[in-house]
């Protein structure tokens, strides 16, 4: 369970955006959109290679 303390005099929008923040960095609704459909794992491994290769060349792209 996220627990945000909510300080004194501090503006609820902010909370509310620590809130947010935190809860996005746990991950869950990226999950939930995995979860909604099977993939097989050879697709899963298939598209990390594929995710793996991209980021390689962005990084030679910057050097």
């Amino acid at each position: 369970m996220i627990v945000i303390p909510v300080k004194e005099g501090e503006n609820i929008e902010r909370a509310l955006k620590r809130f947010k923040r935190k809860f996005e960095k746990t991950g869950v609704i990226k999950e939930l959109r995995g979860r909604q459909a099977y993939t097989k794992p050879s697709v899963e491994r298939r598209a990390e290679i594929k995710k793996a290769i991209y980021i390689e060349q962005m990084q030679r792209e910057e050097d």
